[in-house]
């Protein structure tokens, strides 16, 4: 794994900007692997093993080039493809793999259920869920709160993305899922070196992969034996019956792929989210005091979801810092000039949300969780990109966003989560994603207008810099 000093330049007649490493010690370790990078090389750098080489932008002028030019960078999924007819290949053929004219048509097919109009129309179902979620809790008792933003966005994205109110295939479909990218961030670093220790590995991604594609399949008979609504599977279906250009498999791959990418990022955003304001107890106290004066203890009404500028600050400054994705990828797919290289089709390009986030050119004392830097900073689309951007930015962005705020806005009126000092609170990369890795054990109580925050223990000071102190107390304002 990369060290403080970083790998050593790979000799180059060119003067590239090129590191020797192992590709594995990206995939073990990615943020580490790139602030590396970026300290050797600057905004443009290459991580090289063999024959194989990843390149690497980061910061608004190249990541602006890759990805506000989808014919010359197609987007790549991080999954491993899988032989043609195979379950891995269906599964990972959806939204996020395609390209062109191809992308375009089936943007276009899904898009109505995440525009605006649309979007209005969940609200009720967001507050539903969250109700049904707070009601099993009790004061008093400690409960792993990544866990329980797991279970929450399964079960709105099955109701709202999928129209299905169907908890245990939802949760079967999500362990499935998680599985199933688990082992494609394992597999995929050696099947670019074409390591051996790849073969048992992949057998089982093979079956992971089956099993999910059987989960998906069921999902899919259980909408169409009801009644077809607005919701994203119901307009895949209308255009599939009516001879569009929707296959089965498309079905397949757009579900596997939309499911994931749904309740995963949003889980764990919510979790990062409500981390952090336990970490800085004069920001929830800021927060709550607003919602308290604005919402008087009831959900916010879709006009006042974006009234709530503390509650928009805070969420934007929470995927600033520990953005859902750490990074994402393209391909060449013509030869094309990316700073000092030359690319040929095929070449991979990675730029990180996570890196350019943390950039101080950028962000001051980037590390820090500074809500109130939002008052001040309107960064371009290529310097805040928590939801990628450029053409292929993330069609569910507004619907994420909107469910975000609601859930916070309910859950914060109604409890106060704390961690006892010296909990353990680890991040991990894996394909792509950046997630709280194990358990978030929190400590249920109603609101007293006191918050107070205990020094936590874990890898995540690597990632943020927490504030400095034994402990903090904060009461509410006479």
């Amino acid at each position: 794994m990369m060290n403080a000093s970083g790998y050593p330049r790979l000799a180059s007649p060119q003067g590239l900007p090129v590191t020797q490493g192992e590709i594995a010690d990206f995939a073990r370790d990615p943020v580490d692997c790139m602030r590396a990078l970026r300290r050797q090389h600057g905004e443009v750098a290459a991580l090289q093993e063999d024959t194989q080489r990843l390149h690497f932008v980061f910061g608004p002028e190249y990541t602006k080039q890759v990805l506000s030019d989808p014919q010359r960078f197609h987007s790549r999924f991080f999954a491993v493809r899988g032989s043609r007819n195979s379950a891995q290949r269906r599964v990972s053929s959806g939204l996020l793999s395609m390209n062109g004219d191809q992308h375009k048509a089936h943007r276009r097919t899904v898009m109505e259920p995440f525009q605006k109009r649309s979007i209005v129309g969940y609200h009720d179902s967001v507050i539903a869920v969250a109700d049904e979620m707070m009601g099993d809790w009790a004061a008093g008792e400690v409960r792993d709160i990544n866990a329980e933003m797991t279970r929450y966005m399964l079960r709105l994205t099955s109701l709202i993305v999928f129209g299905l109110d169907c908890t245990d295939l939802a949760i079967r479909i999500g362990e499935l899922t998680e599985r199933w990218v688990a082992l494609n961030h394992r597999v995929g670093p050696a099947a670019l070196v074409s390591d051996r220790r790849m073969t048992n590995e992949y057998d089982e991604l093979l079956a992971a992969a089956e099993e999910l594609e059987v989960a998906v399949k069921e999902m899919i008979a259980m909408r169409r034996a009801g009644k077809l609504g607005h919701d994203v599977l119901s307009l895949l279906l209308r255009a599939h019956e009516m001879g569009a250009h929707i296959t089965d498999d498309d079905l397949v791959g757009h579900i596997a792929l939309m499911f994931g990418a749904a309740h995963l990022t949003s889980a764990h955003t919510l979790s990062w989210t409500l981390f952090l304001l336990e970490q800085h107890p004069e920001t929830l106290r800021e927060l709550t005091q607003e919602l308290a004066e604005r919402l008087e203890g009831r959900p916010p009404t879709p006009e006042q979801i974006d009234e709530l500028p503390v509650l928009d600050r805070v969420l934007k400054e929470s995927m600033r810092v520990l953005p859902a994705s750490a990074y994402s990828q393209r391909i060449a797919a013509e030869p094309v000039e990316l700073g000092p290289f030359q690319l040929s089709p095929g070449s991979i390009v990675i730029f990180s949300q996570f890196i350019t986030h943390h950039m101080p050119e950028l962000y001051d004392q980037p590390e820090q969780f500074r809500p109130d830097r939002w008052k001040t900073i309107t960064p371009s689309p290529y310097a805040y990109l928590p939801f990628g951007a450029g053409p292929r930015m993330c069609i569910g962005a507004a619907l994420g966003t909107m469910q975000l705020k609601i859930s916070l806005s309910v859950l914060l009126q109604r409890w106060k989560l704390s961690l006892a000092p010296q909990t353990p609170v680890n991040a991990k990369v894996m394909s792509t994603m950046l997630f709280p890795d194990g358990r978030m054990p929190m400590r249920l109580d109603r609101p007293d207008g006191t918050w107070s925050a205990a020094p936590v223990s874990g890898n995540i000071h690597r990632y943020i810099e927490l504030p400095s102190r034994s402990s903090i107390d904060v009461k509410r304002a006479a």
